[in-house]
């Protein structure tokens, strides 16, 4: 399988993958109309609607904020596809496609709720995660892969290479 594809690939399994477990949540376990859903005494479900960006930074309540981050959206999905497209490698293609199925999801979001649907919440003793999804989480990884594949990636440059 080629890199593009194998990011193709990604990107619909994440998509799918994350309005899946939204719309189930949603509609099937109504988590709008009860309390957390406890999973573990670490990890629970509930409903967070997040109007910024990540990790609800620059929350925007407002219509022209909403549709100023569905057109960045779609400017970065556009631009991270033309990427993944001249993408080399597995790994660089892998990375791209978790981070656009990410922000398609909560771009789909953003659109029909007018707010991204975040709904996993870790927490330890005082300590509390941030509330996600299966895009974030998705995103997360994309960038881990990206940032390890420009540091010891094929194309990363050898050890001292820039030195004169």
């Amino acid at each position: 399988m080629s890199p593009a594809r194998l990011g193709v690939a990604l990107a619909i399994i994440v998509l799918a993958l994350d309005q899946a477990s939204k719309l189930w949540l949603m509609f099937g376990a109504d988590i709008a109309n009860r309390p957390p859903m406890t999973l573990a005494p670490f990890l629970e479900f509930v409903l967070v609607w997040n109007r910024g960006i990540s990790y609800g930074l620059f929350q925007m309540p407002h219509a022209v904020g909403r549709w100023g981050l569905v057109i960045g959206s779609v400017i970065a999905t556009v631009l991270l596809s033309v990427w993944l497209a001249r993408a080399r490698t597995r790994l660089l293609a892998a990375g791209l496609g978790l981070i656009i199925g990410g922000a398609v999801g909560n771009l789909i979001d953003r659109i029909y709720w007018g707010a991204v649907v975040d709904f996993v919440h870790f927490h330890v003793g005082d300590f509390s995660w941030y509330v996600f999804n299966v895009a974030d989480a998705a995103i997360v990884f994309g960038v881990i892969a990206l940032l390890y594949d420009s540091f010891f990636g094929a194309g990363a440059s050898p050890k001292g290479a820039d030195s004169p």
